[in-house]
């Protein structure tokens, strides 16, 4: 899975072609979202080939900014402070967070500017190993 970057119009439908683009395509959204930042609209979303809707898009005329790998996580639901506890070790291992959303599993999904430090604290999260 990857995190594809997607810069939309600021304009009605904007989001309904890029969604009509990929679907008539076969790639599917696994998670993700947009919002809007000064002006232009930002969308991240978690898609199995990257390549491929980067490729449909770019075709339509949508700009594809960037092409991110990323860390996913599942977080135990039933404890409070997952989200903080696990950005906290991140942010002690010098490590951005650039980008989070939660996939369609409810998995939390981390785009950081150290993937492979970042990943070696995900795997230590997901065995319980908290530094």
């Amino acid at each position: 899975m990857k995190d594809i970057e997607i810069h939309l119009q600021n304009e009605p439908g904007a989001l309904a072609e890029m969604g009509e683009i990929l679907g008539a395509a076969g790639v599917s959204l696994e998670g993700g979202g947009t919002f809007l930042h000064k002006g232009k609209g930002i969308a991240h979303f978690l898609v199995k080939d990257a390549q491929k809707a980067k490729e449909v898009l770019e075709e339509k005329g949508i700009e594809v900014a960037a092409i991110h790998d990323v860390l996913i996580q599942k977080l135990r639901q039933g404890i409070p402070g997952q989200l903080g506890r696990i950005c906290r070790i991140m942010a002690n291992s010098k490590i951005n967070i650039l980008v989070q959303y939660s996939d369609h599993y409810n998995q939390l999904i981390l785009v950081v500017d150290d993937h492979e430090k970042g990943k070696t604290i995900s795997d230590n999260w997901a065995k319980q190993i908290y530094e």
